[in-house]
Parts: C-alpha cells; sequence; structure tokens
C-alpha cells in the first residue's frame, strides 16, 4: 500500500460532548493519527451536545490537527424541551405521541431516538469512502446505530469494521441480566453485526467474556482494549501541599441515580460525626448531574441538603481545569454503580494523580481489578454507610503512609495505565498489510 491507510471512525458522542466515552473516541483517532493513518471522524453537530447533553469546548482543542471531522445534523425529539415545537398529539396526549415517536424511531433500527440516524450515518459514511477510499471503519458505541452504519458500508463496498463496545447493549451491567430475547430485533441485529465484524472491543475483561459466552463463533475475535489516563490532557498531578485545618476530599464524574449518593453523604455524615475524619475536613464534588445538559434536580437538593456537612458541589469540570481539581485534594472518593460489569473511565485519571482512594462502590466491580496494585485504596466490603465511613477514615491515615517504594509502585502503575499504552497493540494489528 503505498498511500496512508484510512481509517473512518463513526462515533455520536466526539468533542464538544462531554458524554460517557468521549475521551476515548478523541483518544482512539488521536492514535491512528500519530501512528500515520488518515483519519476521519463523522459524528454529530456540534449543537446536538450543546442543545441537549452539555459540552466541553475545550476537548475540541485537544483533535489532532491532521484528523478530519465531518459533522451532520441529528434530531432528539423526546430531549426537546421547547414546548413551542411540540405537535397537538404531544402536548394533548403524551404518553400516545412517546408511543408512535419510538415505533418510528426503531421503523430501521431498534434504538429508541438514534434509529433514524442510521441513514443519514451511512449516507455520510459512503460518502467519504467516496471521496477517498476507507481501509477500515471503526464504530464506538453507544448507541449503537454506528454498529449499523459500519455494517453498512461494509455490505455496500466491503470495508472491513471494528465495533468498539463502551458498554453493552443486550447486558444489563449493573445487574448482569440479559434485556432481550434471542429473538428480539436487537438481538437479531447484534448477532448479525459481531458475526461480519473484523475485531470486537470491550472496555474490561467481564464484559468480554460475557460477549464470549453468548456468541462464541467470534470470541476469536474479542479483545480487551482497556479505558486508560490520557497524559495529553492531564498535566501531573503535584503532590498535595500541607495546610491548616480538616482533609480535602473530592469527587470528579457524572452523578447519576446508579452513584451511591445516599450511601457516601450517610458515611461522610457519620465519619465527621464521631470524629474518624478530621475537623473541618471537606467533601468537594464535580461533574454533571445525569446524563443530560439541564441537571437532575433530585440529586442537586441531595448535594444542597448536605452542604453544612461540609460538603461542596462545584459543577461541571472542564477537562482544561481537571488537574487543578485533583491538585487541591488529598484524598479521592471513587463513588461508582454496583455490577460486575461496570467500569469507569475516571479511575484511571484518579490513579495518574497517584493520591489515596477511598473505593466507594461494590468489590465486584469491574473497577476493582484495575485497583488491584495500588497501594493506596481504602475498599469497602458493601456499599452501605457504615462500611462508607470506614472506608473514609482509612482514606484518612493513607495521606500519611506515602514513602518511596509507595510513589515508585505509583509511578510504574500510572505508566502502565496511560491509555496509549492500551491503544497501540490494536493500532498497529489493523494496521493493512504493505503488499495489500
Amino acid at each position: 500500500m503505498t498511500r496512508p491507510p484510512h481509517l473512518l471512525y463513526l462515533a455520536w458522542g466526539f468533542p464538544p460532548s462531554r458524554a460517557g466515552g468521549v475521551y476515548r473516541a478523541l483518544a482512539t483517532v488521536n492514535a491512528f493519527a500519530d501512528a500515520g493513518w488518515d483519519v476521519t471522524v463523522v459524528t454529530a453537530s456540534r449543537e446536538t451536545f450543546e442543545r441537549y447533553t452539555g459540552a466541553d469546548a475545550s476537548l475540541e482543542e485537544r483533535v489532532d490537527p491532521r484528523v478530519v471531522v465531518r459533522r451532520i445534523g441529528f434530531d432528539w425529539p423526546a430531549q426537546d424541551t421547547d414546548i413551542r415545537r411540540y405537535s397537538p398529539l404531544r402536548v394533548a396526549l403524551p404518553p400516545v405521541w412517546a408511543r408512535l415517536r419510538r415505533l418510528k424511531d426503531e421503523r430501521t433500527f431498534p434504538e429508541p431516538s438514534y434509529g433514524p440516524w442510521r441513514a443519514p450515518l451511512a449516507a455520510a459514511a459512503r460518502a467519504v469512502h467516496d471521496d477517498k477510499p476507507v481501509d477500515l471503519t471503526l464504530a464506538t458505541a453507544n448507541p449503537h446505530v454506528t454498529f449499523a452504519a459500519a455494517h453498512d458500508l461494509w455490505r455496500a463496498a466491503g470495508v472491513p469494521y471494528v465495533m468498539d463496545y463502551r458498554d453493552a447493549w443486550t447486558l444489563d451491567v449493573f445487574s448482569g441480566r440479559t434485556t432481550t430475547s434471542a429473538r428480539s430485533r436487537v438481538s437479531r441485529w447484534q448477532a448479525r453485526l459481531l458475526a461480519d465484524a473484523r475485531e470486537v472491543w470491550f472496555v474490561n475483561r467481564p464484559l468480554r467474556d460475557w460477549h464470549a459466552r453468548h456468541f462464541p463463533a467470534v470470541a476469536d475475535r474479542m479483545v480487551v482494549v482497556e479505558n486508560g489516563w490520557d497524559p495529553a490532557l492531564l498535566p501531573p498531578v503535584p503532590p498535595a501541599v500541607p495546610h491548616d485545618g480538616g482533609l480535602r476530599f473530592a469527587y470528579l464524574g457524572t452523578v447519576t441515580p446508579k452513584v451511591p449518593l445516599g450511601e457516601l453523604l450517610a458515611g461522610w455524615r457519620a465519619a465527621m460525626a464521631d470524629g474518624r475524619l478530621p475537623a473541618g475536613s471537606t467533601l468537594t464534588l464535580g461533574g454533571h448531574l445525569g446524563y443530560f445538559a439541564v441537571p437532575q434536580g433530585p440529586l442537586a437538593e441531595v448535594l444542597a441538603d448536605a452542604a453544612t456537612d461540609g460538603v461542596r458541589y462545584v459543577g461541571p469540570v472542564a477537562k482544561a481545569q481537571v488537574a487543578d481539581f485533583y491538585a487541591n485534594a488529598d484524598v479521592l472518593v471513587l463513588a461508582l454503580g454496583t455490577g460486575r460489569y461496570v467500569t469507569s473511565g475516571k479511575v484511571y485519571e484518579y490513579v495518574a494523580t497517584k493520591r489515596p482512594i477511598v473505593a466507594v462502590h461494590d468489590p465486584a466491580n469491574a473497577t476493582t481489578d484495575v485497583l488491584a496494585d495500588h497501594p493506596l485504596v481504602a475498599r469497602i466490603d458493601a456499599v452501605t454507610a457504615d462500611e462508607v465511613a470506614r472506608a473514609l477514615a482509612e482514606g484518612a491515615a493513607l495521606v500519611d503512609r506515602q514513602d518511596e517504594q509507595t510513589r515508585a509502585t505509583l509511578d510504574a502503575l500510572a505508566d502502565r495505565l496511560r491509555r496509549d499504552r492500551q491503544l497501540a497493540p490494536r493500532v498497529a494489528a489493523l494496521r493493512p498489510r504493505e503488499d495489500a
């Protein structure tokens, strides 16, 4: 091959989106560009993120200038809050409108809200290929409609594709239950897409193994590509500076109803009340409340009620300000939903800060594996207020247990968990042969 290989990357959440997985998407396209690929991204318009989910404009500056980004429109009626645009049916009979809307959404692909995007996304992918032949398509989910568009290009032009699962489609990662029957449209689509994929990526071993058990014919093409932290996005975080007063605990991440916020705050209050934490200690939470641009009111109320207990919510933190957020913390709190298949992108950043970590999540959570070699982790045995209070006290004690050997261990762990270390083997393996 005399020309550089050409990667087509299909993603809904891409900078300036602040949605989950955007850092993985950003790092992936940059890694391929660094490896000498021509890279074209097809994603949603900026307005989509600004209007519906919230945006982080600083992320767009991090896209490698060699990467070509093509944006196409995306309509999301279900998230439209402007009632002036509502149809008479939606105003008069919202449940009926919602049912009919879902049927329309799933006409060409069984994914509510995203199904209609299949046609414009597939058309944009074909236009990219017609302009400059594509050697490989890499589609990331969710939404899973990106997989369908990659499959459409494979059928039309023979372009191989990789499916990057950041989550799961027919598996509830929290409960471990299968969400659809084997004969459902979703299950049939998933089987078809997996069967024709060149590779299928998963972010942790439990997710990969579950899919390998359910789709054994594809198991040899399923690989784990962990998340990681990005040196380009997270400059070195200096050691915590000694200061007067109590310890500064901090949590950074999207707060959803799955996060054990109630147990965390109850445990915090208990540890402060009985003196297990130094007087004057604070707990600062940063991040979006929910997945959409409008914060979830109940979560905001819970945090507001905790303000008198030394708890402070500072709102979303732009990626460019993340290092400063971590620098102002003595101990980091990692609060996650329960489930063996649950993973976290944030845990890798936490490791990179080399701060003590209080792991407020089910021990069976896949994130436990990431922290297995971390020497400064206070773990809980169960997601209860009592266990959280105990772990917070243990985390406070870890602040004074940072010797030279501990620092060396943390340096080695952080280096191993860099995102480029996770991506490099796959980028190399997917490069077309020179004699092709």
